[in-house]
């Protein structure tokens, strides 16, 4: 598939925005840093920024990184390579035994766990507000 950086970087300042992340110059200029070329580590990003931006900290990178990560943009296992998708809006990927995989939106992804908590007795007539991922994956046996 071929990328396009301006499309990416407009999916990705989108999902900023949608967690409520101020769009400053330091995450635009990190966002093209990552765009631009494919970096193995935090570190080699932070050495790309600060040829740019000699002002910016490591923590800044660290977190950026992490912000992104978390919102589906980057993947680690990818070495920061952008993974973002235009009609992807967040959402959940469940991989089964049989190497296939389903893809959910969010409120499906409610609307499941709702439901199966509800089948279990957890919850009664209660709807879901938030799920904690205290984990980055989660292998089920």
């Amino acid at each position: 598939m071929v990328r396009n950086p301006d499309k990416d970087k407009d999916i990705i300042i989108s999902r900023l925005k949608q967690q409520g992340c101020r769009i400053t110059k330091q995450r635009l200029m990190l966002l093209d840093v990552i765009l631009e070329e494919d970096c193995s580590s935090c570190k080699e990003i932070y050495y790309k920024a600060i040829k740019k931006d000699p002002k910016i900290g490591a923590a800044t990178v660290y977190r950026m990184v992490n912000t992104l990560e978390e919102i589906g943009a980057i993947n680690r296992k990818n070495m920061y390579r952008i993974t973002c998708d235009e009609n992807d809006n967040g959402g959940y990927t469940v991989r089964l035994n049989d190497d296939s995989s389903i893809n959910l939106s969010e409120s499906k992804w409610s609307k499941i766990i709702e439901s199966g908590l509800e089948a279990c007795g957890y919850i009664k007539n209660q709807k879901i507000t938030s799920v904690v991922d205290r984990k980055k994956s989660v292998s089920v046996k």
